[in-house]
């Protein structure tokens, strides 16, 4: 359905003072040109605001049956006839017309290519470049940003590539070179369009669009290659891009066709093929490369992109034969930066357009695709009556009747939103749907349109007031025999006793335009010349910004009959989308409209916002994306939909939904106390369930809590006891002062469930995201009561994703500011990461943990700081409640006994830190950098370097240390770590060392002696004999070493 509406995007319109009556019509760049009837003269004029100046006037060399215009080479293009021969030409440098008696040169396609100089100086002058091909041209189309021309023939079409060349310092020639020719058998097209690879082309029912790539993966290229050897009987530079039905003469394969009958007709079926199934559409297309090096071709090919037949429809209202495609274009649309278009001159820059659009028409109908990106039907277009030619453009779609210029909305800005914003579409930012209805917004009256043309904001109109046309006189003549037919018929079937209305079959046969059939019509009569008139009009569009406000006044003739008017809605949405593509435009104009559109723009989703926020459908979600991007206060949002709720008696599901996602979200806005207070009642009325939520938001921090509590209290006695409740009813008695009260409502629920409570509302500990964490009044007074039921909660808020790591790392640095705390941190944080290590099962989050603590550790160890703060889990605790901290090795204990004293009071920081490193999990590696702050030469830096070696692997480090510091724990060490792979240890490296260190003494170092001795017993149960007395000294005492070499014998001699 399209709605149709009365605003006025036409401003003003001028009449362009011709000469002789127009033929055809072109423009571009503000440039109007106008080809005389008899089509051998084309005259020039500049558009403005307010007047047409003519340029230049010169004659063309044959009568002109089509003209196009490129802005980027500033040339003219035309198909002319001349002696029963069609011709294609180019007119360059048409602009020095302006001066009189300039002279005009002729040549053919590719002389300066292929001339290396020039005859004679150059000249400035206008040149008519004859362009020849093998086929007559049919239809022609240039590429708004490169200039490429692609050329229509009977069966086939042919790209050539704009060259410019540089003769002088200001004087440029262009020129073309043929690039490609596509063979397309079995089509003669009506119209071509060509725009940044993609070529599209029309039949009289039939539309195909394909696009030129670089195709640059290796399974493509062996699929070319192996396509190549299939075709190797073509030649090199002909590869077929796609030869399903095809015949054996590479013609396109059609159905069989019935001979001639007077009561059949064989009529093709709807179709509509997008992206890689329009391969199957059965149309052929062929590459001939005439213009590109050998080796780039292999890189190129064709993808099919789209492909949509009609079929004729008796009942559209249009006879069968005026059922036929019309105004086939190709719509670029930019976002990003110019296109690099400069009038008269200069090379486009390499930008890739943003959206692709395609539109056709049929009489009745028009289609528009968005090819680029996606293929897919944006919008269909249901004209009012029959449409003669239509023209795209960003903002509009112009369409013209008999006697009417009708302008439509259009989708592009809404597909090019989507393309450049991904937030589009979530509760950040919203854009109307592009698939939302099409509106008409002026239908004009004019008196016997002919042509339209369209450029920025000018719509060129050619108008030829006919009294009795020929055409017309056909159509009457036929319909008048038509109906006789119709007559006859009726009277046959009632004569048999059959009433046609009662079957609709009947009915359809009865108005069925007999096409076979041969009618006698008398011959028209040619009108006579007073009675034709003809006027070219340039009408000029309303600046975007007066259209908008206009579309704005326009709604609230709808809002003040039905608030929740969908037409109210939806002409915002059609003010908004105009704005968002004068937004997206890259020629937007000075920063000055740039700015009264952003104001506009913002204004624009503040009243979408107000719409959306009343209603109760599904739709109700988007007030929240379009007043954020309205950039209204949540007061200012509020203070809106509380003066409509007066009217309306109740808030709609929009508002509300609205309300509570920015009471949520975690902004630290702050509303009054009165708004606050007005919160509180809008919810108490609306959704009394969200209040607990409500009152913890930070935004609410201002409100009446002696407000707040009774309807708390409400809301329990309805629904039952609740956790949250109760812990919003303690938060809001702490901020009153009432302790009692508050200790009251804290002890109805044990500890475990009030962390069930803190899950459900975060905001009872803490607000705000980010760096932006601030502790709760209620966080304060369990860190000072309940710091355990604090950490445990925080834990829960944690593992249920409710904060992450870094900011529970700031919660807690904020909450102990201003406490005497050491340099390494709360204890508080501390007891947090350590009671995070025994929950979280994330390996990565452990590792990060346990790396803070080792760093924790050492520095209290370091430091030797007196600070008096129990932590929360002993040593024990640990060691019991989780498995990354392990039982102390026994030699650890000959180390640091239990009563060693180190550092004052951090021997169970001392004692957590050797867990750690005899547990299992930490990695060590991570946390060697830190042990150079941790001296090895007292006790406790001894006990965590040789942990740490000795997890590494490097027990012969260890056992080093060990002797040299602290020779009393090599044995236990030994016993405990030289086992299985190590064992080797105690006959390789021990005993040489206890040896050598023994003999150094001269055997008077009594723990050195019994070392040895213990190492020599378990040398001789683990060694043979022999192995054993290898291994002796030669200086040794044999009366030392002789019991041990007879324990190890006897022990060999016992039977196994």
């Amino acid at each position: 359905m399209v709605h149709v509406y009365n605003c006025h995007p036409f401003a003003s319109q001028q009449i362009v003072p011709t000469e002789q009556e127009p033929g055809l019509v072109c423009c571009g760049g503000d440039a109007l040109f106008v080809v005389s009837a008899g089509g051998c003269k084309i005259e020039a004029y500049q558009m403005l605001e307010e007047t047409c100046c003519f340029i230049c006037r010169f004659s063309t060399m044959g009568s002109v049956k089509t003209i196009a215009y490129n802005l980027l080479g500033d040339y003219l293009v035309t198909i002319e006839e001349k002696n029963m021969a069609t011709y294609l030409r180019a007119y360059t440098n048409w602009r020095y017309q302006a001066a009189e008696k300039t002279r005009v040169g002729v040549r053919l396609l590719g002389h300066l290519l292929r001339s290396s100089s020039f005859r004679g100086a150059p000249k400035e002058q206008m040149e008519i470049i004859e362009i020849p091909l093998v086929e007559p041209p049919l239809c022609v189309a240039c590429c708004p940003l490169t200039g490429d021309l692609l050329v229509g023939c009977s069966r086939s079409l042919v790209l050539f590539s704009l060259r410019r060349q540089t003769v002088e310092e200001r004087l440029c020639v262009l020129d073309f070179e043929r690039l490609l020719v596509l063979h397309v058998p079995g089509w003669t097209p009506s119209q071509v369009a060509f725009c940044a690879g993609y070529v599209a082309l029309q039949t009289d029912l039939e539309v195909l669009v394909v696009k030129l790539e670089n195709l640059r993966s290796q399974s493509v290229e062996r699929q070319e290659w192996q396509e190549q050897q299939e075709h190797c009987l073509l030649p090199n530079d002909m590869v077929p891009a796609a030869s399903s039905d095809e015949d054996s003469d590479g013609r396109r394969e059609k159905p069989e066709v019935q001979p001639d009958s007077d009561d059949f007709f064989m009529l093709p079926k709807h179709q509509e093929m997008l992206g890689e199934d329009a391969k199957d559409s059965g149309v052929s297309v062929s590459l001939e490369w005439t213009g590109v090096e050998r080796e780039i071709r292999s890189h190129l090919g064709l993808t099919y992109i789209l492909y949509r037949r009609f079929a004729p429809d008796f009942f559209e209202g249009c006879h069968v034969e005026d059922t036929r495609l019309h105004s086939l274009q190709l719509l670029p649309v930019f976002t990003a930066a110019e296109p690099g278009i400069q009038e008269g001159a200069g090379v486009a820059e390499e930008t890739e357009p943003t959206c692709i659009f395609c539109f056709f028409s049929l009489p009745n109908s028009g289609y528009m695709y968005s090819i680029r990106n996606t293929v897919e039907l944006i919008s269909t277009y249901q004209y009012p009556e029959k449409a003669q030619q239509a023209v795209l453009s960003e903002f509009f779609l112009h369409v013209i009747t008999r006697n009417a210029l009708q302008c439509f909305s259009v989708r592009c800005s809404a597909v090019a939103a989507r393309a450049v914003d991904p937030y589009i579409d979530t509760t950040m930012r919203a854009c109307p749907p592009y698939t939302m209805e099409v509106c008409a917004l002026r239908i004009q009256l004019f008196i016997g349109l002919k042509m339209v043309c369209h450029d920025r904001n000018h719509v060129v109109l050619l108008t030829a007031a006919d009294l009795e046309s020929k055409e017309e006189t056909e159509k009457v003549t036929r319909r008048t025999i038509m109906s006789k037919d119709h007559k006859i018929l009726t009277g046959i079937f009632l004569a048999v006793g059959i009433e046609p209305p009662s079957s609709s079959g009947l009915e359809s046969f009865l108005y069925r335009s007999f096409l076979s059939r041969k009618t006698s019509a008398p011959k028209p009569r040619e009108p006579s010349e007073g009675s034709h008139g003809w006027n070219l009009y340039v009408v000029n569009t309303v600046p975007i910004i007066p259209l908008y406000r206009e579309m704005v006044e326009y709604s609230r003739s709808y809002e003040a009959t039905n608030p929740l008017s969908q037409s109210c809605i939806h002409l915002l949405s059609e003010a908004h989308l105009l704005l968002r593509a004068a937004l997206l435009d890259p020629r937007a104009g000075v920063p000055a409209d740039g700015q009264r559109l952003e104001e506009a723009f913002r204004e624009s989703c503040a009243q979408l916002g107000d719409c959306y926020s009343r209603f109760d459908k599904r739709d109700c979600h988007l007030a929240l994306p379009y007043y954020k991007m309205s950039g209204l206060s949540v007061t200012d949002v509020i203070l809106r939909n509380v003066a409509f709720a007066r009217t309306m008696i109740t808030f709609g599901r929009g508002f509300l939904f609205f309300l509570k996602h920015s009471l949520y979200e975690e902004s630290m806005d702050e509303l009054s106390e009165e708004t606050a207070n007005l919160v509180l009642d809008i919810f108490a009325s609306a959704e009394l369930a969200q209040l607990p939520h409500i009152v913890n938001s930070p935004i609410m921090r201002h409100s009446n809590p002696a407000s707040a509590l009774p309807l708390l209290e409400k809301l329990e006695a309805e629904g039952g006891p609740s956790v949250t409740v109760t812990l919003t009813k303690a938060a809001l008695h702490l901020r009153l002062g009432n302790l009692q009260r508050y200790k009251q409502e804290m002890d109805r629920h044990t500890e475990m469930l009030q962390v069930y409570g803190y899950i459900e509302e975060p905001k009872l500990l803490l607000h705000g995201r980010g760096k932006a964490i601030v502790p709760t009044a209620l966080a304060q007074k369990l860190k000072d009561t309940q710091d355990g039921l604090l950490v445990a909660a925080m834990v829960a808020l944690h593992e249920n994703s409710k904060v992450n790591l870094e900011e529970a790392d700031l919660f807690f640095l904020e909450l102990c500011k201003g406490a005497t705390e050491l340099e390494s941190g709360p204890q508080l944080l501390v007891d947090f990461w350590e009671a995070l290590v025994v929950a979280s099962p994330s390996k990565s989050v452990i590792q990060e943990l346990l790396f803070r603590l080792v760093s924790v550790y050492i520095d209290r160890i370091t430091n030797k700081e007196n600070y008096g703060v129990k932590p929360l889990k002993t040593t024990d605790d640990l060691i019991n409640s989780c498995c990354h901290y392990g039982q102390l090795f026994p030699w650890v204990s000959v180390l640091t006994p239990l009563h060693f004293n180190v550092a004052h009071d951090h021997q169970e920081d001392l004692q957590k830190l050797q867990s750690l490193l005899c547990g299992p999990t930490l990695d060590v590696s991570f946390t060697l950098p830190l042990l150079e702050r941790l001296s090895d030469q007292d006790r406790a830096g001894l006990s965590v370097h040789v942990l740490c070696t000795t997890k590494l692997g490097h027990q012969e480090r260890s056992i080093d240390r060990l002797l040299d510091l602290c020779p009393q724990a090599v044995l236990p060490y030994a016993n405990h770590q030289l086992h299985h792979e190590k064992m080797v240890l105690w006959w390789k490296k021990l005993f040489p060392e206890l040896c050598d260190r023994t003999r150094a003494t001269g055997g008077k170092d009594d723990i050195l002696l019994t070392a040895l001795k213990e190492t020599l017993k378990m040398v001789s149960m683990e060694l043979s004999p022999l192995e054993f007395l290898n291994l002796l000294p030669d200086d040794g005492t044999a009366q030392f070493f002789l019991p041990y070499l007879l324990e190890c014998g006897q022990k060999h001699l016992l039977p196994s």
